[in-house]
């Protein structure tokens, strides 16, 4: 075989380490049909298959590469397209992207005119997916700023000229209306006059339909353009056959039901372009976060560069009413910043010294100087904007339905057309001018747009919504499963609690408070254990400084030794003291006990082998902890606590929350088999965790709800993330997922409930009973309305607000 027959591709794969690795991916890879020779570059995580033919088994390869036990690296893109008009529009885009070599999955969403496409960039390139893209008639635009500012340019072009188009096919209707009743004096007879005025105005506005008609059926397409001028053509070429008397009589004059028809298809096309416009809105509102410009300071002097000319390690300095270029960490200085279109933290967040930034948020007071920590698209703005977009190419298992129902629409509704042109003109015996204007009606009336565009213009509002409010939601399919949750289950530390101990009781024996701070301060400020972090940090908080230990010593599981001042400290459980024969009054051993039932680690302080006093350590809940659980409960959903902490801890917790049912003892690696049990028992679970230790727990959930903190949106085991440090975010995140499930089934059962009645009324079917006849202009109307009405529904979502974000703190 000539080398010309031969063809080499890249595929990325994940997980390779060893060389014992990538020998399992070759000899995987090198027993499928049609490969000659497989190589796999360790160093760049790439396996280069050689092939025998031009077809490429890509799906045998994945398959392959995944049972070597890795995973094919495909990349995900997502392109603006320009002239989709309806949902077959989509759908023929879909099928043109999917069969493309190299092409993992496409999904092409019409309201926001955006292709997600997962590709292997070694098979195909991105010029080649635009290409295929013109080539069936459209346009794809470029990805980023330029992007986006060419896309809204071609946009507000093509909304002026639908609109003109509008204006002047309505006027020049309107004329043609008053001549036929007012019956002026004319220089022709009136069919003559009608075919000169309206031939002009008729072709400039059906123009377009046409073109995209023709278009769709040299790409093998069925759309509604397809139909729409067939109604249009029919009206209009009828008209046409009348004037001349050729096998038409004089009453098929359509002139102006053609030039009003073409006139509501553009109006039609203009209000819902400019709907779904508004659609997008909260992720443009996000790109437009992005700082253009920032102030860098090198070598003490101050310059103006663009914000991606940053590199991680720049200081730069952010004044009162500017933006955050990237993100970064405070090294001097102190301010407010408004975080409110990031996180959804509607208060503006003090900054100080080792704080964390997020690059797009607006300094409100204050001067801040900050070494930049990540840029581009490493960035959270970039990782939000990323993320929402991606999810918003994706479609709930309940679009299924539509799609479905789009695929065979169009052949129904040709179906239905020439079975009432045929059943009224040759069966029934009603006039050829009757059962014309039943298929013109019906061609007209159908609009598969409707059900195109209720799923996606829901989900494109309804995430925009959400990422405005800090809640991301990953996937159609986690919004869809949302909507079903019976049971949360949410782990204690970081996420009920601050996670992160502090003292709440400093309780000495024979000494003062601050002496006692003082000795145990300075010991455990030489542990890195969590509770001594809170002993020091209490010291410090009381402007105690620590002294130098020395001697220290840990006891693993027990406590620290350590000597100051020449004095000997011990800090640690009650048996580690006696066991150092330290005493321990029944005095203490009492506020010991007490404090212990209320949920708080106490450990206790011996100096030189006397008892010196205890302190009493907790984690504080979160102030919305116990609003959270309320609005759960509310919902009807069942609360789980689920953690490592021992009983009497997780008890007194469940108790100040509202939680009865707790799971106590469990470590990290077995939560997720907690969770898995409650799904054994029929519950739908979602799990709310940091994304941390948490991690199996989040993946095994049917929807896992991390939170992230507001500077990690980086958390892959959760379907959902919350930007705020909040469980009342959870709350509303799950209320929101089922507004938006909600929309998205009102919005298909309207779609549906259009096309069920209006088809058969179109073709005729109240005519025998109540002598109704549903002429084309009505038809047209109806039409415009139906997809302006899906999308204005869905818009209602951009000021929907959680009812648990409105909830009061519970104390």
């Amino acid at each position: 075989m000539t080398d010309q027959n031969r063809k080499a591709v890249d595929i990325g794969i994940v997980g390779m380490h060893c060389a014992s690795c990538a020998l399992a991916v070759e000899k995987a890879v090198s027993e499928i049909e049609g490969v000659d020779s497989v190589t796999v570059n360790l160093a760049t995580e790439k396996v280069r298959v050689v092939l025998g033919g031009e077809t490429i088994p890509l799906p045998e390869i994945e398959e392959a590469i995944k049972k070597a036990g890795f995973t094919p690296a495909a990349q995900t893109i997502t392109i603006r397209i320009g002239g989709m008009t309806c949902a077959m529009c989509a759908a023929g885009v879909e099928k043109i992207l999917s069969s493309l070599p190299g092409v993992v999955s496409a999904s092409v969403n019409l309201g926001t005119e955006q292709a997600t496409i997962s590709y292997h960039p070694g098979i195909i390139s991105v010029d080649q997916l635009k290409k295929a893209i013109t080539s069936a008639g459209y346009t794809a635009h470029s990805t980023g700023d330029e992007g986006a500012e060419e896309e809204q340019a071609a946009q507000e072009k093509d909304l002026r000229e639908k609109l003109t188009r509008s204006i002047i096919g309505f006027a020049v209707s309107a004329v043609l209306i008053l001549v036929m009743y007012l019956h002026p004096p004319l220089p022709l007879p009136m069919p003559y006059f009608f075919f000169l005025v309206s031939t002009p105005f008729f072709l400039y506005l059906a123009y377009p339909i046409f073109r995209s008609a023709v278009r769709s059926l040299s790409n093998g397409i069925l759309d509604m353009d397809v139909m729409y001028a067939m109604g249009i053509g029919t009206a209009y070429g009828s008209s046409v056959l009348s004037t001349f008397n050729i096998f038409l009589t004089g009453e098929f004059n359509f002139y102006e039901t053609a030039v009003m028809l073409a006139a509501f298809l553009t109006l039609g096309r203009y209000l819902e372009a400019r709907a779904k416009g508004r659609t997008g809105e909260a992720i443009r509102s996000l790109i437009s976060l992005q700082p253009k410009r920032a102030t860098l300071l090198r070598n003490g002097t101050e310059i103006q560069v663009p914000a991606d000319e940053i590199q991680a390690g720049d200081q730069i300095l952010v004044r009162t009413g500017e933006a955050v270029a990237v993100d970064g960490i405070v090294i001097k200085g102190e301010g407010s910043v408004d975080e409110s279109l990031v996180t959804g933290e509607s208060v503006p967040v003090m900054k100080v010294d080792g704080s964390e930034v997020i690059g797009g948020t607006i300094l409100t007071s204050g001067t801040l100087t900050v070494t930049a920590t990540r840029i581009g698209r490493d960035t959270v703005l970039a990782q939000i904007i990323r993320m929402v977009e991606e999810a918003q190419g994706t479609k709930p298992p309940v679009q299924r339905i539509a799609d479905s129902v789009v695929s065979i629409f169009i052949p129904f509704v040709l179906l239905i057309a020439t079975v009432s042109f045929f059943l009224w003109y040759v069966i029934l015996g009603e006039t050829l001018l009757f059962a014309t204007t039943a298929l013109i009606s019906v061609l007209v009336v159908a609009c598969p747009c409707a059900l195109g565009l209720a799923t996606p213009t829901a989900i494109t509002v309804g995430l925009g919504r959400g990422a405005e409010l800090g809640i991301l939601i990953r996937s159609g399919e986690t919004l869809e499963r949302s909507g079903a949750i019976t049971t949360v289950a949410v782990d204690k530390t970081g996420t009920l609690t601050m996670g992160r101990p502090v003292v709440t009781d400093v309780v000495p024996s024979g000494r003062s408070e601050d002496d006692l701070l003082y000795l145990a301060g300075s010991v455990e400020k030489l542990s890195l254990h969590p509770l001594a972090t809170a002993i020091a940090e209490k010291a410090g908080r009381a402007g105690i400084a620590a002294g130098d230990v020395t001697g220290f010593e840990t006891i693993g599981g027990q406590g620290v030794l350590g000597v100051i001042d020449g004095q000997s400290v011990m800090i640690g459980t009650r048996a580690f003291l006696e066991s150092r024969s330290v005493s321990i009054p029944k005095k203490a051993l009492g506020s010991m006990v007490r404090l212990e039932n209320e949920g708080k680690t106490v450990p206790l302080v011996a100096v030189d082998g006397r008892y010196a006093g205890l302190f009493a350590i907790t984690d504080p809940l979160k102030p919305t902890s116990a609003t959270a659980v309320k609005a759960f409960t509310e919902m009807g959903l069942a609360v789980v606590m689920i953690t490592g902490d021992n009983e009497r801890t997780a008890r007194v917790i469940g108790e100040k929350v509202g939680i009865s049912k707790i799971l106590s003892g469990v470590l990290p690696d077995r939560k997720a088999l907690e969770v898995q049990r409650i799904q054994e028992q029929g519950g739908v679970v979602a799990f709310i965790g940091d994304g941390i230790n948490d991690a199996p727990a989040l993946a095994q959930a049917d929807v896992g709800i991390a939170i992230s903190g507001g500077t990690d949106v980086a958390v892959e085991t959760g379907g959902i993330v919350l930007m705020h440090d909040d469980l009342i975010d959870a709350a509303a995140a799950i209320q929101l997922s089922q507004k938006v499930m909600g929309r998205i089934r009102g919005n298909l059962f309207w779609a549906f409930i259009y096309n069920i009645l209006l088809i058969p009324i179109a073709a005729g079917l109240l005519t025998p009973f109540f002598g109704v006849t549903f002429r084309p202009e009505y038809a047209g109307l109806a039409m415009a309305l139906s997809s302006v009405t899906i999308v204005s529904l869905s818009l209602l979502l951009k000021g929907y607000t959680p009812p648990a974000k409105k909830l009061e703190v519970v104390n």
